[in-house]
C-alpha cells in the first residue's frame, strides 16, 4: 500500500500538461488497447510521443505490440537504469514505449520512496515529448490515482456495462475528490453505434451531476469493432492494420479532440 508521503510528494508536483492519462475503474473495457491507438495516432502528425505502461502486475502494451524490450519500467525502479533508458522506440506505431513487465508486482506494492521517485522521474521525462499517454492499472488503488494526478487531462474509459459505468463513477468520485478542478472527461469503448455510446454517456454523466454536481465532457465514442480483435491478436496496432475501420477513425477523430482542446 502506497504511504502518506506519497500522497505529498504528489500533490507537490505541477501536473504535466502534456500528459494524458487514461483509466477504467475496471479491466477489460480495452483500455490497454485504446492507449496504444490514441498514442499512434497523436504521433501520425510528427509529434514525438510515449507510451506509459503504468500496470506493473498485468502489463500487457508489449504484449499487444508484439514488443520485447530489452530494458523496461521493473529495471528502472531496481534502479538498474533510468526510467528514460527504459523507453524502447516503436518505429511502426511511431512512439516510444516504456513497457511495464506481467507478473512483476503492482504499482500499490512499492515502498513510497521508490513510488515518489518514479512520480518524479516521470515528471521530468514528459517535458521531452509532445504528449505523454499514461496506460493506467485498472482499479481504484492511490497509486493509479496518484499518476492519474500527474496528468493535464484524464480519459476515463467506460462501456455499457453496469459495473463498468459503475467503476467509471467511482473512479470519478475519488479523482474529483482528490482535485476538483481535475480536467475528467470520457471515453464511451465498443459502443454499437454514436447514438448507442451517447445514451451510454448520458447514464453516467447524470449519476456525475446528480450526486458530484459534475459534468465531465464526453471526448468521444469508440464503436465495435471486429478488427480489434484482429489486430490484437497479430499484435500490430489497428491503425496500421486496419486504418480506415470504424475503430481507427473514431480514435482519430478522439485524437484531434485532444488537440483541439488541449
Amino acid at each position: 500500500m502506497i504511504e502518506a508521503p506519497v500522497i505529498e510528494t504528489a500533490k507537490k508536483l505541477q501536473r504535466c500538461a502534456n500528459m494524458i492519462a487514461i483509466a477504467s475503474g475496471k479491466g477489460g473495457v480495452g483500455k490497454t488497447w485504446l492507449s496504444v491507438t490514441l498514442s499512434q495516432a497523436l504521433a501520425k502528425d510528427g509529434r514525438r510521443v510515449l507510451l506509459f505502461d503504468g500496470d506493473l502486475g498485468l502489463a500487457n502494451v508489449d504484449i499487444q505490440l508484439g514488443l520485447q524490450p530489452g530494458r523496461d519500467l521493473s529495471g528502472a525502479l531496481s534502479g538498474q537504469y533510468s526510467l528514460a533508458e527504459a523507453a524502447t522506440a516503436h518505429p511502426e506505431g511511431g512512439f516510444d514505449v516504456i513497457a511495464g513487465r506481467s507478473g512483476s508486482g503492482g504499482l500499490a506494492g512499492l515502498a513510497a520512496p521508490r513510488f515518489s521517485t518514479l512520480l518524479r522521474d516521470l515528471a521530468a521525462l514528459a517535458p521531452g515529448y509532445d504528449r505523454v499517454v499514461l496506460d493506467l492499472g485498472a482499479g481504484l488503488e492511490r497509486s493509479v490515482r496518484q499518476l492519474a494526478a500527474l496528468a493535464a487531462t484524464s480519459l476515463i474509459v467506460a462501456t455499457d456495462e453496469p459495473t463498468s459505468l459503475t467503476d467509471a463513477y467511482a473512479f470519478i468520485k475519488l479523482a474529483h475528490r482528490q482535485d476538483p478542478k481535475a480536467d475528467i472527461r470520457i471515453v464511451i469503448n465498443m459502443a454499437g453505434s454514436p447514438a448507442e455510446g451517447e445514451r451510454t454517456y448520458a447514464t453516467l454523466l447524470k449519476a456525475c451531476e446528480s450526486f458530484l454536481k459534475i459534468s465531465p465532457p464526453l471526448a468521444g465514442v469508440v464503436r465495435r469493432d471486429p478488427r480489434v480483435k484482429d489486430a490484437i491478436r497479430h499484435q500490430i496496432p489497428t491503425l496500421t492494420r486496419h486504418p480506415v475501420s470504424d475503430a481507427a477513425r473514431d480514435v482519430e477523430k478522439l485524437a484531434q479532440h485532444l488537440r483541439q482542446r488541449g
